[in-house]
């Protein structure tokens, strides 16, 4: 079944939106549809059967959450392609603070978004290209609206929902218009304002913020003040041999 989101709120000029009933993941579907696409395109997911996030890791999407990804094809190389997940993640956050106080959402380096400390929302990027630039970029979005999952073990922020927040039952589709209309305009602000309008604000809203954080690499635990992300999206930690710059890791408080 494929639908598009009119009747749903403020949908973007230049932007499609193709809603399915059941897919293995909207990652998935989302590379096998790239060579068809004319412009930057949502797909959207009522179920999926194989979601995963960061690492190969399983996403569990209960029945009313939002599971989507965006394809498009931006001119940029790997790492500009990759700054995305900041775009991303300042949207979510304007969205979410349509419908709970803002005291309540954080943003979570490098792409989760935290509501009372709990992980409401995450982020995971995929891009393909063998020249410069990327042939395209897919930026999966995954959000607990009406439920929290259940049977998650030992998480570090442990997975909450808009709803038991106080947000009220939202329709996914109705909260992806809100996101969708929210990413368009970080793009846009991208392209007037440069990447360094993106981090200022993302860093606004950002969990612990000059804050003793960890950042656990796979090789190493690295400790320290988290002081910043710089101009490539890093994580800056100020620790005792002075500042570091961590291009990947999992952080925890």
């Amino acid at each position: 079944m494929s639908t598009n989101a009119a009747g749903h709120g403020p949908w973007p000029e230049g932007y499609a939106c193709v809603v399915l009933d059941t897919v293995d993941s909207t990652m998935a579907e989302a590379a096998r549809q790239v060579k068809n696409i004319d412009r930057p395109t949502w797909i959207m997911a009522k179920t999926q059967t194989a979601a995963r996030g960061r690492r190969g890791r399983a996403w569990v999407v209960p029945a009313g959450n939002l599971n989507a990804s965006l394809i498009f094809k931006p001119e940029a190389t790997a790492a500009e392609a990759a700054k995305r997940s900041f775009l991303a993640a300042n949207a979510l956050y304007q969205a979410l603070a349509i419908y709970v106080p803002t005291e309540k959402l954080a943003l979570k380096w490098p792409n989760d978004v935290l509501l009372s400390g709990g992980k409401v929302a995450g982020i995971l990027l995929e891009s393909s290209g063998q020249g410069p630039f990327v042939d395209w970029l897919s930026i999966g979005i995954g959000v607990n609206l009406r439920h929290a999952p259940k049977g998650v073990q030992n998480a570090s922020f442990p997975p909450t929902c808009l709803a038991d927040a106080g947000g009220g039952e939202v329709d996914p589709l109705d909260f992806l218009s809100t996101l969708a209309d929210a990413y368009a305009t970080q793009e846009a602000k991208l392209l007037r304002l440069g990447f360094s309008r993106i981090r200022d604000d993302w860093m606004s809203n950002a969990a612990r913020l000059g804050e003793v954080i960890t950042a656990r690499t796979g090789r190493e635990d690295v400790t320290g003040i988290f002081d910043s992300i710089d101009g490539d999206g890093n994580l800056v930690l100020i620790t005792g041999t002075g500042p570091r710059a961590i291009s990947a890791a999992d952080v925890f408080f």
